[in-house]
């Protein structure tokens, strides 16, 4: 029997630490100055460049960006740091990425009025993990006193949707009843924040949902009609950190690849046909057309190119109902963007509305979920 899966519940921890583009500017420019007056010499002979100034204005004509959340400031705006620093937990010790996802998790438990033991999945999804071993889902799993089984999974900016697809065919195939997906992203830990280019894109967040058989709801939820992912892969989203650092001559150095890098360039050029194409063809198979769909939840990475996708996928410019954004309070928090947009625009929605949740990234990876409400 193919059950039908629905998304029952969101919850989102937005950490309690708010930065400014006007603090990560000063912080920045303060390094920059730093930088410059110490290789003074090696600018002049041409031998390396000179780091240029930021400034708030240009963030916000780039992104859209004004503010982010953040698990610490202390170190972030340290000329002489620029990093995150956060306390050496002890192994016996709550992970902060599962301190994280226990409070977006218990939201969403909430709201789907779901308890934790009758969870059977619990899957944690993000862009990077803290550890390679044990997996921060069972840690998770364990915290919140979940029966069944648990995994950590990574696709970059597309972990959400892919993590929704994957719970998604197990509820319909028939191996778990409900699932708890969890995605805290810790973004500013694996920033360049020495990067004019990058250093104001990501904040720090968690997101939760759960999800469960059509059978077993009795309030609102969004039914999952259909999920489709995809990948290409590419270099012009990169990190290279990993444990085989320390096994390569030069593994131990502050490496510029050790940390989140991009083509800027490349990437709009060729992430947008990408997505635009993809939501379509999705769109199409399912035969909900732009006039069908209520709300395009999109990943939060850059309101430009958000902009640019609606339009093509509307085939006009979407109203800001029809196509919220949450990067100007949040910027990019990787995969938990689009879902925390989800969660925060989709309780208006009526009967019968259609709505699509896409995130897109590194990889080239995107995934897309169409969803239709039910309000009982």
């Amino acid at each position: 029997m193919n059950h039908i899966a629905v998304i029952s519940g969101t919850g989102v921890f937005t950490p309690p630490n708010r930065v400014t583009n006007d603090e990560l500017v000063a912080a920045y420019n303060a390094y920059a100055d730093l930088f410059n007056a110490e290789n003074a010499g090696a600018i002049e002979a041409g031998e390396i460049e000179a780091k240029p100034h930021s400034s708030s204005e240009f963030i916000v004509k780039a992104s859209g960006i004004e503010n982010r959340y953040v698990m610490s400031r202390d170190g972030l705006l340290d000329p002489e740091i620029m990093y995150p620093l956060m306390r050496q937990r002890s192994d016996d010790e709550p992970s902060i990425m599962a301190e994280m996802a226990l409070d977006a998790a218990k939201k969403a438990m909430d709201k789907a009025g779901v308890t934790a033991d009758e969870i059977d999945l619990v899957i944690c999804a993000a862009s990077n993990m803290e550890r390679a071993y044990p997996a921060v889902a069972v840690e998770i799993q364990s915290l919140l006193g979940c029966p069944g089984f648990a995994f950590d999974m990574n696709v970059a900016c597309s972990s959400a949707t892919f993590g929704i697809q994957t719970a998604a065919d197990m509820i319909r195939a028939g191996s778990v009843r409900k699932a708890l997906l969890v995605n805290p992203e810790i973004c500013t830990g694996h920033n360049e924040h020495r990067d004019r280019d990058c250093h104001f894109i990501f904040g720090d967040v968690c997101t939760a949902a759960v999800l469960e058989r059509a059978e077993d709801v009795t309030g609102a939820h969004f039914e999952i009609l259909s999920t489709r992912c995809a990948s290409v892969f590419s270099n012009n989203i990169r990190n290279n950190n990993g444990f085989l650092r320390r096994s390569r001559p030069d593994g131990v150095v502050d490496r510029r690849d050790m940390q989140f890098m991009q083509n800027g360039r490349k990437v709009f050029k060729e992430v947008l046909p990408l997505v635009s194409k993809h939501i379509s063809d999705h769109m199409a198979a399912e035969d909900v057309t732009s006039a069908d769909l209520k709300r395009l939840w999109l990943h939060q990475a850059n309101k430009n190119m958000n902009d640019f996708i609606g339009r093509k996928v509307m085939g006009r410019e979407p109203t800001p109902q029809e196509q919220p954004n949450i990067l100007q309070d949040y910027a990019n928090t990787s995969s938990a963007g689009s879902i925390i947009t989800f969660s925060q625009y989709s309780d208006d929605m009526e009967e019968g509305d259609y709505g699509l949740i896409c995130s897109f990234g590194a990889g080239y990876s995107v995934g897309s979920v169409l969803v239709k409400r039910h309000t009982a």
